[in-house]
């Protein structure tokens, strides 16, 4: 069981860190229009930015994470379930999870899963009603 007080604690933490974040970008990609603007470490031997020379932009570190405790929840602190049936609303706890209906469910199936969840008071993280 987690404690609120120091979950919001963490919350906050987490919230702050990303705020100083860098963008960590790729090396060379404003050199090359080919290149998606995903990170890649840079692997070169006379590579500047894998030297980490000053001037060359941030490569990511562990430090740069937030709170191992809030890591992977939503910014109000639940912990998001895939579901893909009724059943799996069934054994969620509406107290720390949220259910997330997969992309491969179906309308009529999508229905149910959110009737269900709206019987047992499980909330449901992209349930759009159409």
């Amino acid at each position: 069981m987690r404690n609120q007080t120091g979950l919001k604690k963490q919350l906050k933490q987490r919230k702050a860190k990303k705020r100083r974040k860098p963008y960590f970008s790729r090396q060379e990609l404003h050199a090359q229009k080919t290149l998606g603007d995903v990170w890649r470490r840079p692997r070169g031997i006379d590579s500047k930015l894998r030297k980490k020379r000053r001037a060359r932009g941030r490569l990511p570190s562990p430090g740069w994470g937030g709170p191992a405790s809030a890591r992977g929840l939503t910014r109000g602190g639940m912990r998001p379930v895939m579901v893909f049936n009724v059943h799996g609303i069934r054994e969620l706890d509406k107290q720390k999870d949220i259910a997330v209906i997969g992309g491969s469910v179906g309308r009529k199936k999508k229905f149910e899963i959110i009737k269900a969840a709206e019987d047992s008071g499980v909330q449901v993280f992209n349930a759009r009603k159409k």
